[in-house]
């Protein structure tokens, strides 16, 4: 029985990995088809998301049930309360690669990204897929100080979203006011999806400390 149990809270996070492989494999397809106008990649990125929010209601099923029968306590119980908040936070990343797939439909056949921020928004795309991937791998591992590095390295991914604002009030700005708020939306579809990255990590240091991320000392341990 308590095999089962064990069993049970494993593919609840094969799940969350199998969520976040998704999700960061379509912000590179969505990159991909807003910078070549691609409206077949767009497609296809845009019914995916299907599949992830189908991940996520089986999950939050297994959950559930899970709580209801066995009724964990302590360790256990983290590990299924958090992946609930995580399943959220990846569904949602899931949603922004599908808006900025529909970006692009909604733009096509015109690229909605103008020449002169092609090189920001691509990589704020591979950004977000490395971080995500980097996500992945720490639920995997609960490696904590992989999992602290990831929010430094969703620094570089504000930067970026600066530089757009940057170019936007620019005076030398002349693709129009349309062009505008598609590459202001582009920018804060990848920014946020970064966050959720962030937001899986500081989760996966909780499952493995105990402690919060903000509330973590060099002197917490490592595991609990």
């Amino acid at each position: 029985m308590r095999t089962a149990y064990h069993e049970e809270l494993e593919s609840i996070t094969d799940s969350l990995v199998d969520m976040a492989h998704l999700v960061g494999s379509a912000i590179g397809r969505a990159t991909t088809a807003l910078l070549d106008a691609d409206l077949q990649l767009a497609e296809s990125v845009i019914a995916a998301d299907e599949k992830v929010d189908d991940l996520q209601r089986d999950l939050e099923n297994r959950a559930i049930a899970l709580l209801a029968r066995q009724q964990p306590v302590a360790t256990d119980l983290r590990i299924v309360v958090t992946s609930l908040r995580m399943s959220a936070d990846l569904e949602r990343s899931g949603d922004l690669a599908q808006h900025v797939a529909k970006l692009a439909r909604r733009r096509y056949p015109e690229r909605a990204v103008p020449r002169d921020l092609r090189r920001t928004i691509l990589e704020m795309g591979q950004l977000a897929q490395r971080l995500m991937a980097q996500a992945a791998e720490v639920l995997i591992t609960h490696d904590v100080e992989a999992a602290l590095q990831l929010e430094q390295d969703d620094d570089r991914m504000d930067e970026l979203h600066r530089l757009i604002f940057q170019h936007l009030l620019d005076d030398q700005w002349h693709h129009g006011v349309e062009t505008a708020v598609d590459t202001t939306l582009a920018g804060r579809y990848y920014e946020r999806f970064a966050d959720h990255a962030v937001s899986v990590a500081r989760h996966v240091v909780y499952l493995a400390t105990g402690e919060h991320a903000d509330e973590l000392t060099t002197d917490s341990p490592a595991t609990v």
